[in-house]
């Protein structure tokens, strides 16, 4: 319920405010001056202030200077006499959020109010998608989904991350290679140095050794002083060799000897310096089949293949969409400092429907158009998409997201989600048992 705290020395005007405001089911408080209501400001921070100028001892003014240091985002509404109007603006120049003059329409001051509580919400929710964000950030890259398929990928890195081994991840374009890459790096010991990514397709042939091993000053044309190269920067930590089958034939066979051989030579240099980083490839071809037609090393295939991570594709996932695309408008909404609309049952069949070439990274930026446009746009694709899921199934999956998404706005709290939702207790506990939903994955911390 919007909470509003009334400060005002006449008890006429605040008998009057009281039957209002309740009518519009907005809870206020009142005061006779504005020392009470700083007392109860230690306990309560409500959503919109409402104040006259002229009070015993201290005055509207006075708690404006004094609230905008403590408490600049609550707005406060000042309520001033006819004489006091050029107060009135100058204090509209220190932070106020209005002011209205007396003797004033009661729909205006109401009006005005709910303004005020909703940018105070506002402010609210952004805060709380920030720390959402920060929350998730300090865990690391995060791995999110339910199906079988992502469990046992996440069961996988749990047991090989703190090894030494070197790994090879397989998966179409935009399906998360680099972040399980990152989750790999950061579940080991090497997490404290550092994590180094090399798009292989992007670097052009002539400058991929200096890229991936230095050079030493006058090694070749242009070469004015040494530069360490990818490898050697990754000392003690990953390296993060993507589309690796975009690597010249020239520049694998040199790392396959830097793989068994664990050392480097900078280009224009005949020193071996010793290097300890784990390598982890990725692609989205089938190597083995590249290696039989020529257009790979084989050995080099199978030095990499120690072991092997398959990303799915998010069309053979779409369990994880609705969940995946809420963290993303958490996400996108406070990159963009910006709060953003629920889906609808028929905005998530849409996602449900959609096949996601691009995949996890379509999905992504579909969130991002959505928190900023406030409509779902997917591109090569028609609103009116066959569904692939009966009723019974879409209406299931809107289910499950509407209580992951009831569970995430309350921070896992159980008696909260049950008053958002209006669900019974056992019935809540049924759905999440039924869906799998483990209320500790949705606290903030």
């Amino acid at each position: 319920m919007c909470h509003a705290f009334i400060i005002d020395d006449e008890p006429e005007i605040r008998l009057a405010l009281k039957q209002s405001f309740e009518l519009e089911d907005i809870e206020a408080q009142f005061y006779e001056n504005t020392e009470l209501a700083l007392q109860a400001l230690e306990s309560t921070l409500p959503h919109v202030i409402i104040s006259d100028i002229r009070l015993p001892g201290l005055s509207g003014l006075q708690l404006l200077d004094r609230l905008s240091k403590q408490h600049p985002e609550i707005p406060i509404i000042l309520i001033t006499g006819h004489g006091d109007i050029s107060m009135a603006v100058e204090a509209m120049h220190k932070g106020a959020y209005d002011f209205i003059e007396k003797p004033f329409a009661t729909d205006r001051l109401l009006d005005t109010t709910k303004r005020a509580i909703e940018k105070r919400q506002l402010t609210i929710e952004n805060q709380r998608l920030r720390n959402s964000l920060k929350a998730s950030q300090t865990l690391g890259p995060r791995i999110i989904g339910d199906t079988s398929a992502i469990l046992q990928l996440k069961e996988t890195i749990a047991h090989i991350a703190d090894t030494s081994a070197d790994i090879l991840i397989f998966g179409e374009t935009g399906t998360g290679k680099e972040l399980v890459a990152r989750s790999l790096h950061e579940q080991s010991r090497r997490r404290d140095n550092n994590f180094v990514a090399v798009n292989c397709g992007a670097i052009p042939e002539n400058l991929i050794e200096s890229e991936l091993y230095g050079h030493e000053k006058g090694a070749f044309t242009g070469a004015e002083s040494r530069r360490i190269g990818k490898l050697e920067h990754a000392q003690g930590g990953t390296l993060f060799l993507d589309e690796i089958e975009s690597m010249p034939m020239q520049a694998q066979i040199r790392l396959l000897r830097v793989l068994q051989e664990r050392a480097i030579e900078r280009v224009g240099s005949n020193a071996l310096i010793p290097i300890d980083i784990r390598v982890i490839a990725a692609t989205k071809v089938d190597l083995k089949q590249a290696a039989q037609q020529g257009n790979f090393r084989e050995d080099l295939y199978y030095r990499l293949n120690v072991v092997t991570l398959e990303l799915p594709p998010l069309r053979e996932r779409k369990e994880d969409i609705a969940t995946l695309f809420h963290h993303f408008l958490l996400v996108a909404a406070s990159r963009y400092g910006k709060t953003s609309q629920a889906l609808s049952s028929q905005d998530l069949s849409l996602l449900l429907n959609h096949d996601w070439p691009g995949n996890v990274r379509e999905l992504r930026n579909m969130a991002e158009r959505f928190v900023l446009l406030g409509r779902l746009t997917l591109e090569n694709s028609s609103t009116h998409e066959k569904s692939e899921l009966s009723l019974a199934e879409q209406i299931a999956e809107f289910e499950k997201y509407t209580l992951e998404q009831a569970l995430t706005d309350n921070h896992g709290s159980i008696k909260q989600t049950m008053e958002t939702l209006q669900l019974a207790r056992k019935t809540l506990y049924d759905k999440m048992q039924r869906y799998q939903l483990d209320k500790d994955n949705y606290k903030a911390d």
